[in-house]
């Protein structure tokens, strides 16, 4: 197996005993390559846990590929609410230790390529939180999931399909200055150059 094509795996929790299962989970996997040292960029973070506590949420926060979607919980107990902050806290992928070495081995090699991993009954439960979020907080609030209200989205939209401040203005019924607010408040909270980097912004992240 020439080395560049090998998956390094970072273990971060595991006592000697549940690093030796696995390994044996994954002997047959020679591309994967495990080690509680650092490990070389681009590398996959493992996090190890009883369950989703201050001490696992924190490992998963500091992991270095946390940014890049390369983080895998292996968790023994999790709730609804330990599931929602391991997805906030970054993680792309979480496998339960009662599970299978497949089910291990194809979430270590999503978070690789940058994929999510998640037991399907967990997705039922992530996807049942985010619309409860969505219908009890953001929404009586005037907020979307990706931390635009409806209004920025509107406007951010319109100029998305080419309209100046002023026609985005008379479509909204919006003076030409809240207009001009709502793309500063935009431009400013998510730190862009201009109303074009706003917009390749909002679609790039799925917001309009």
């Amino acid at each position: 197996m020439a080395p560049q094509s090998r998956i390094h795996v970072h273990l971060v929790g595991a006592d000697p005993l549940t690093r030796a299962g696995i390994e044996a989970q994954l002997h047959h996997h020679p591309d994967i390559v495990l080690t509680t040292q650092s490990a070389p960029e681009g590398s996959v973070t493992l996090v190890v846990a009883d369950q989703v506590d201050a001490a696992a949420l924190q490992a998963v926060r500091t992991a270095p590929g946390v940014g890049r979607r390369r983080v895998v919980l292996l968790v023994g107990r999790i709730d609804d609410a330990g599931l929602l902050a391991a997805v906030e806290a970054g993680v792309c992928g979480l496998v339960r230790r009662s599970g299978d070495a497949a089910t291990l081995e194809r979430a270590i090699r999503g978070a690789a390529e940058g994929d999510g991993t998640l037991p399907p009954d967990l997705l039922g439960r992530l996807l049942g939180q985010v619309g409860r979020l969505q219908r009890q907080v953001l929404s009586p609030r005037g907020l979307t999931l990706g931390g635009l209200t409806e209004r920025e989205v509107a406007v951010l939209r319109l100029i998305a399909d080419g309209h100046d401040t002023a026609e985005v203005g008379r479509e909204l019924y919006f003076s030409e200055r809240t207009v001009k607010n709502v793309i500063h408040d935009v431009t400013t909270r998510f730190e862009l150059r201009n109303r074009a980097h706003a917009v390749a912004y909002a679609i790039r992240e799925g917001l309009i």
